[in-house]
């Protein structure tokens, strides 16, 4: 179940979409990841006599380089109990900074080498909504600032406009949803705020988007070209057209999709809203 707090748009854009930060549910999936990867197949000896001492030498290198070329320090230092570098390793997982949690990550992919690992972590990244991927060996930002500022800024339309504001919100909240994550009525949200906008500046509260844009052209000076792009971007998610309902029900549907249309039609309100005030609309 949804929290209260998503459903209703409180949680900030960039908590929903994980960037500049890593909540707790996200960073423990990757320390599982790197822990069942990396050291899940080390025996769990006893504390008892030396049973304790690292026998496996896979584990025994993996230490010695995290000391000697991540942590930069004496590998001398290296304890000889597995349970004791397994803990040191978790309490700086877990205490460092969001971004140093993707250094460590992206040192242990060994330069992209191990595919079968990067695929996982983009796996994990993909589910709890990071706005960052491994791309060719790297983890890079696929959200990027202007993108947030666009979702962001349309959140903020006047309470004049909250019909707008809750489509957006409400978009965010499906595609943002972790547990179960709903890309198509998220979509359908979005070009909802659109077509609320529309209505609500072409006074055509009955309309559909197509006739009420068109309005919109004549009072404030639309550029015919933008208009066009969010008439047929609205052919792709109207319930009315064979057309959209088609892509409704198409499988492949996935957060790069819900989320290219939120930024779409945020963008295109914030156009709008811009358009009408200089045109001295009320609204």
């Amino acid at each position: 179940m949804t929290k209260f707090s998503q459903r209703y748009g409180y949680v900030p854009v960039r908590s929903a979409l994980q960037t500049g930060d890593i909540d707790n549910a996200l960073r423990s999936r990757l320390w599982n990841l790197t822990r069942n990867v990396f050291l899940e197949d080390v025996p769990q000896f006893s504390h008892s006599g030396s049973s304790d001492y690292l026998p496996n030498l896979r584990v025994r290198w993996l230490f010695k380089h995290l000391m000697e070329d991540y942590f930069k320090k004496p590998v001398d230092g290296i304890s000889s109990s597995y349970f004791d570098e397994v803990k040191s390793l978790r309490q700086y997982f877990f205490g460092c900074p969001w971004y140093e949690v993707y250094d460590l990550i992206e040192f242990l992919a060994d330069g992209g080498n191990d595919q079968s690992f990067i695929q996982s972590v983009n796996d994990i990244l993909k589910e709890e909504m990071s706005g960052y991927r491994f791309v060719s060996g790297r983890i890079v930002e696929i959200t990027s600032e202007e993108e947030i500022k666009t979702i962001e800024e349309a959140l903020t339309v006047p309470d004049s406009l909250k019909p707008v504001r809750e489509h957006l919100s409400q978009s965010l909240t499906l595609l943002s949803d972790r547990k179960n994550p709903d890309y198509r009525n998220s979509i359908k949200e979005s070009i909802s705020a659109v077509e609320s906008l529309a209505k609500i500046i072409s006074k055509q509260n009955h309309s559909t988007l197509g006739p009420a844009l068109d309005a919109v052209e004549k009072k404030a000076k639309l550029h015919a070209v933008l208009k066009q792009a969010f008439q047929k971007l609205y052919g792709y998610t109207s319930d009315a057209q064979g057309i959209r309902h088609a892509l409704l029900d198409e499988p492949t549907l996935d957060v790069e999709d819900a989320k290219f249309m939120l930024v779409s039609c945020s963008a295109f309100v914030n156009y709008l809203v811009v358009k009408v005030q200089k045109a001295g609309i009320k609204i």
